[in-house]
């Protein structure tokens, strides 16, 4: 439906976290799960980075197969209730309710699963409730629609905040080190590096 980039994080204790399950169609979420039980993977959290209704499709799927908690930011619960009211703004039906939050997560909080450590940073500006998961010891971070290759999320969506996303991608994300890889929700990755140097935003 739309194309958002499904992450699944795991390390040697086959312990794992799904990041922004944005299945819309039955064999998107076949294929999801297929992969799960193949890679004989024991799914800890189910992280949401922001709950538009492109990264939650999913969310319902998640937990019903896997018994988790949506885990996602307070500040953006009110997209689950506009979710439908979304949907039909696009042209399409979406025949389950969204999922709701199961588990509120906070800017500074820590999300353990074998022996991976995420650090969750609150980035408002695209969404109120954005946030991008921190992997220090891997040098990587998942940026949801925060920060893209050469761009930024969007800002004109309910309470969305262009000079806000500007500000707090300078202040949280562009303090962290250069070779940082950035995995975004749509499109290819980049690092904080080439971003700092390159992304037209912030020249």
């Amino acid at each position: 439906m739309f194309p958002v980039n499904c992450y699944v994080l795991w390390d040697d204790t086959l312990e794992a976290a799904v990041i922004d399950p944005g299945c819309y169609y039955e064999e998107e979420k076949q294929a999801l799960k297929n992969f799960i039980h193949k890679n004989g993977l024991n799914v800890k959290h189910l992280l949401n980075t922001h709950l538009h209704l492109d990264h939650i499709f999913g969310n319902a799927f998640m937990v019903k197969e896997f018994g988790l908690p949506v885990e996602a930011n307070k500040a953006d619960e009110f997209w689950i209730d506009e979710a439908p009211k979304q949907s039909r703004m696009f042209g399409f039906h979406w025949n389950e309710l969204p999922a709701p939050i199961g588990h509120y997560l906070h800017d500074g909080d820590i999300i353990n699963f074998g022996n991976t450590t995420l650090e969750a940073i609150h980035v408002p500006g695209h969404s109120p409730g954005s946030l991008v998961y921190y992997c220090a010891a891997d040098h990587c971070m998942f940026s949801g629609d925060v920060l893209f290759q050469g761009s930024i999320g969007r800002a004109d969506l309910t309470g969305g905040n262009f000079d806000e996303l500007k500000e707090h991608i300078c202040s949280r994300l562009f303090i962290l080190p250069n070779e940082t890889i950035v995995y975004p929700g749509h499109g290819a990755p980049t690092t904080i590096g080439i971003e700092k140097a390159e992304n037209p935003f912030f020249r």
